[in-house]
């Protein structure tokens, strides 16, 4: 079985190892960049050292009688031997005047091995050597030095002591990075996948229908923050479609209901002879029938524009033309109401399918119309907005309240709440007319000041 982490011990594991990479690559750097300076600082001190001692020498050489001073020449030497310098001192005419080998050769020898057997710890692949410097007094010569000492550098013990206390320091500060890493990886663990949990239980509970729950707390982690405002916008989207969704079955409930209930009791009160059997009384049945069949045909039309298949035979259309061919079909019922209409426009082309904009024109009219008083005004006016072609349809009738207009496309929404079939239909138009419009890729707005109300559509142009 494979094996599996919580997300709280991925971040942890995944903050600890940079951490640790992080702490190692700098103990690392910081490691060679030190000694390398040391050892170059080694390197310059030997280099003064040596420069030291042939000061110190030139001191010991008494120019008016001409001779070396034995006693410190002894003293000088032994220090230096002691420091791992091995020096051998010439007068003028190249005569040894000092020589620390002859002097102890068993001393020499062990500072020689002491020496090589520490630089031997360092892996510093070098050897003795020895350096030759003029001794002068002013101007004038007054003799010659051999140092002979290990290089390219060497290592006292108190230099030994520094490097090793040095990485005694650098062990102690991984040690400190690595239980700090894992406190700090253990808090930022918590932090980032306390709401990335919280928001997986909360998925859970949207797929099980439970779409009011959303996730409350604050993060300041952008990503975080943007997945939970996704998650709770995708919340309240499904809570609104499943109130959708159940508000569409209870008004096709309704929608159906009616119409059948008036039909079915007509029905029967004339088949047990209550009613007697007239034109008028079927006229009503058949009217009925009727309504019920145009619901029908209306959402067979809105699920066929709505779906993924729907194909639009786009052509060249000139608006103003679409829309007064439109009008021109209406007239009667511009007549039957007194109503007056004005249309405004010039020629302006557009590419789109000319039966659905017909289709979107007409339902904006009977939409007018039915909530248009008697003697009331409609107009439509065709302008271009530069990158669009808009059609704008305004009456003077019972307007749409503000609270309602972000739902005055959806399915069987009315601005009579009465249902009254004398004012409109079965609140299907407006949600064709929206779909058709977006599938053309254009946008459909309304505006209402409570007085009337204004329909603008945008169809792009070509």
């Amino acid at each position: 079985m494979k094996f599996m982490r919580s997300l709280r011990e991925q971040i942890s594991l995944s903050i600890l190892l940079v951490v640790l990479g992080t702490v190692a690559l700098v103990s690392l750097l910081a490691n060679l960049f030190i000694n390398r300076q040391f050892e170059e600082y080694i390197t310059e001190q030997e280099k003064t050292r040596s420069e030291n001692i042939v000061s110190d020498l030139s001191g010991q050489y008494n120019g008016l009688t001409r001779s070396w001073s034995a006693d410190y020449l002894h003293t000088i030497g032994m220090y230096s031997l002691y420091d791992g310098y091995i020096l051998k001192v010439y007068n003028s005419e190249g005569d040894v005047v000092w020589d620390a080998e002859n002097h102890d050769m068993s001393l020499c020898g062990q500072v020689m091995d002491d020496i090589s057997a520490r630089m031997g710890k360092s892996k510093n692949s070098g050897g003795f050597v020895a350096h030759s410097y003029d001794i002068s007094q002013g101007r004038k010569k007054i003799g010659a030095v051999s140092i002979n000492y290990y290089g390219p550098y060497f290592f006292s013990e108190s230099d030994f002591q520094f490097i090793s206390a040095l990485n005694a320091v650098f062990v102690v500060i991984s040690v400190f990075a690595f239980l700090f890493s894992i406190a700090v990886g253990w808090l930022l663990a918590r932090r980032i996948a306390r709401p990335i949990s919280k928001t997986a239980e909360i998925a859970k509970q949207i797929s099980r229908g439970n779409y009011n729950i959303r996730f409350e707390s604050e993060t300041k982690i952008r990503e975080l923050k943007d997945l939970v405002s996704a998650i709770n916008s995708l919340a309240s989207a499904l809570e609104e479609q499943e109130n959708l969704r159940k508000r569409l079955t209870t008004d096709v409930a309704h929608e159906l209901r009616t119409p059948l209930t008036a039909v079915g009791s007509h029905l029967e009160a004339m088949i047990e002879r209550i009613w007697d059997v007239t034109p008028e009384r079927l006229q009503s049945c058949h009217e009925e029938i009727v309504r019920l069949g145009k619901l029908v045909a209306d959402l067979g039309r809105l699920a066929e524009i709505e779906s993924d298949n729907l194909k639009l035979h786009k052509s060249s259309v000139d608006l103003p033309e679409i829309v007064r061919a439109v009008c021109d079909a209406m007239e009667m019922e511009f007549k039957k109401k007194k109503q007056s209409l004005s249309i405004s426009g010039r020629a302006l082309i557009v590419e789109a399918d000319k039966d659905r904009i017909r289709q979107v024109i007409t339902n904006l009219l009977s939409n007018a119309v039915k909530y248009t008083p008697e003697n009331g005004n409609i107009s439509i006016t065709v302008t271009d907005s530069g990158k669009s072609g808009v059609i704008k349809v305004q009456d003077d009738g019972i307007g749409i309240p503000e609270n309602e207009l972000p739902i005055i496309f959806e399915r069987f929404y009315r601005t009579d709440k009465s249902r009254n079939r004398k004012t409109g239909g079965a609140g299907i138009g407006l949600a064709i007319v929206k779909s058709i419009v977006t599938a053309h890729g254009g946008t459909v707005e309304v505006s209402s000041n409570g007085q009337g109300s204004c329909f603008t559509v945008a169809l792009p142009k070509p």
